[in-house]
């Protein structure tokens, strides 16, 4: 595990090797308080300045079976290179100059303040970790699901890492199981950028109307303006430790276990122990379990019918104790964006 700290860097480790004063560190003490993927991700600086370009092993070398004076022909691997890009999310915000300075500590009032356009980044960085798609929103970039997002085999290499859990309907969610490390699964500061998170106190500045909150009629006001801007992006280097369980069919999930079987729908623990299977090698990064809040609430009340312990123990994340779930040793992270309907993942023919 000690290996995993120095190799595996998350936000915050990058934010505190590139920001000598802190400010960006403090940041993003707030933004992994409020997101739960942030904490579990290992983040490596591109080697582009818009992103990150890595070599991936497609296939290995056969050997060959030989006798004597017997000749073998020489074989290699085959890899592929992939190009991942970033994108840049910012957003401006601004208070009132006179609102701030009346609350007596004028820094502290205007971080309160802002806290809604820093989790508004926060959740949107997380949807766009799973859902972006790049081909859609050209300035975003790609998630998780539009890369494990078939079920057939001749259709897609990575078929075999999305579980059917039988699903019908548009009211599907996923379950993901990932396994972050730098050669496996990663997120991607651009080339030189500061933690992939930067934050500029303009100061204050004077506002007129349309060019910022409040104001009609060709009026000013003072305000102090704050500008915010992350740059992220994600690189699945190896497909095989990514796991995404998709078509839950939300509807039809019970609790009423008899005879080994719940009354309707998937049985969420047998289909986790099924997603820890299929990864290589569990130990390889730093494993974690996405789902929604009603996901993650199933699978406790599941366990419970089934007799499954459910363990809830104290963890202490960069210097902040909570509570987290796990499943078989997996922390179970609770995404709010993952609760959205997903309409059902094919099987193409």
């Amino acid at each position: 595990m000690a290996v995993l700290g120095v190799n595996n860097p998350n936000l915050l480790d990058l934010a505190k090797r590139t920001d000598p004063d802190g400010k960006i560190a403090q940041v993003v003490e707030l933004l992994m308080e409020t997101n739960e993927i942030l904490p579990d991700m290992s983040w490596v600086e591109g080697n582009l300045t818009t992103g990150h370009r890595t070599t991936v092993r497609t296939g290995i070398p056969e050997p060959t079976w030989r006798r004597m004076y017997q000749f073998v022909q020489p074989s290699k691997s085959t890899t592929a290179q992939i190009t991942d890009d970033t994108g840049m999310l910012e957003a401006y915000a601004e208070v009132d100059k006179a609102l701030a300075d009346l609350n007596g500590n004028t820094a502290a009032f205007r971080l309160s303040e802002e806290m809604a356009f820093i989790e508004g980044m926060n959740q949107e960085v997380a949807r766009t970790l799973f859902y972006g798609n790049s081909d859609l929103v050209p300035a975003s970039f790609t998630g998780l699901a539009p890369r494990f997002n078939e079920r057939n085999p001749a259709f897609a290499a990575n078929a075999d890492n999305v579980i059917h859990a039988g699903g019908a309907s548009t009211d599907n969610a996923s379950i993901w199981l990932v396994v972050w490390g730098p050669n496996t699964v990663h997120g991607i500061v651009p080339k030189g950028s500061t933690a992939g998170l930067q934050v500029t106190d303009k100061g204050q500045v004077t506002l007129e109307t349309g060019s910022g909150v409040g104001g009609t009629g060709g009026g000013r006001m003072e305000a102090y303006r704050t500008h915010y801007r992350w740059d992220v992006g994600l690189t699945v280097r190896d497909w095989r430790y990514v796991v995404r369980i998709a078509n839950i069919g939300k509807s039809t999930l019970s609790n009423v276990y008899t005879d080994g079987e719940f009354a309707t729908g998937p049985n969420l623990p047998d289909l986790l122990f099924q997603a820890m299977r299929i990864v290589p090698n569990l130990s390889f990064g730093r494993p974690a379990l996405y789902m929604s809040r009603d996901m993650a609430t199933w699978l406790a009340r599941q366990k419970a019918a089934m007799g499954l312990n459910s363990y809830a123990t104290a963890e202490t994340v960069q210097g902040t104790m909570g509570w987290t779930e796990n499943f078989m040793g997996i922390p179970i992270r609770r995404v709010d964006v993952l609760s959205a309907d997903e309409a059902l993942v094919p099987s193409s023919t």
